[in-house]
């Protein structure tokens, strides 16, 4: 009889690559250790699993040597579906856009708007954080906490005004629009159901001439309270209150 399914991770991402014609997959390197040192696999022992960008399900270790893991995978199962949500995000310092990243993909937001700001520094679009391999890394991470597969999509732009005006319309094609700043009250109306682009800037918020420009771009503002709160909590804050607003209104997806 199979052993039961190792649950000190949440699902192992494999990628299609690693996938064999037989059937298996072969892991080496640094997630081979994972799994062999610690999840401490054994032959025979089950583990969950996904495939980056495909299905999930169990997979059965089939040898597990020094050099070389060896899964069989049962891809079964669907991945969650996203949720109905886009985030527009001024482009934080490295450490917090880590965490903004994992926390974002774990929510089943799928697409991710970076941009510049009056408040963001020039230097973090240099930082090795924003790099293509970096950023994958973060959200495959998100990915394995919330047991999804389905990569987000970011996107990085450095000047705010073109981004509205020139591009607002294609990478954030949402019914609603809504910005959470400071200062302001609670919104008028909750937004309606459907795809809802939610904006969130540096700490302090965006400035007034920024936040006016999006005000005119249909972005209705709201407060998270009167307290600043770090990006990453601010944004964790306010995906959560416009999934609630949107669960209210009786939207599933």
């Amino acid at each position: 009889m199979p052993r039961a399914i190792l649950g000190l991770v949440n699902l192992l991402l494999l990628e299609p690559e690693e996938l064999s014609g037989d059937g298996t997959a072969r892991l080496a390197g640094p997630k081979a250790r994972h799994v062999r040192e610690v999840l401490r696999a054994a032959r025979g022992q089950r583990i969950r699993v996904g495939v980056v960008g495909g299905r999930m399900g169990e997979a059965e270790v089939i040898s597990a040597g020094e050099e070389e893991l060896v899964l069989r995978p049962r891809l079964e199962e669907e991945p969650p579906p996203p949720v109905p949500l886009q985030l527009l995000l001024a482009l934080p310092r490295p450490k917090i856009l880590r965490r903004v990243l994992q926390s974002a993909a774990s929510l089943g937001v799928k697409r991710l708007v970076l941009c510049g700001s009056y408040k963001v520094e020039r230097s973090y679009f240099g930082s090795p954080s924003l790099r293509p391999a970096a950023v994958r890394a973060e959200l495959l991470l998100g990915l394995e906490q919330a047991r999804d597969t389905i990569l987000p999509e970011v996107v990085v732009r450095r000047l705010f005004k073109p981004l509205l005006e020139d591009e607002l319309d294609l990478l954030l094609p949402a019914r609603a629009r809504i910005l959470a700043h400071p200062s302001t009250g609670g919104l008028r109306h909750p937004p309606p159901a459907g795809e809802v682009a939610l904006a969130v800037g540096p700490e302090g918020g965006f400035t007034a001439y920024e936040a006016h420009l999006l005000e005119a771009h249909g972005f209705a503002p709201f407060s998270l309270g009167a307290r600043v709160l770090r990006v990453d909590t601010a944004v964790n804050v306010a995906a959560g209150m416009v999934l609630e607003w949107l669960g209210r209104g009786g939207l599933t997806r």
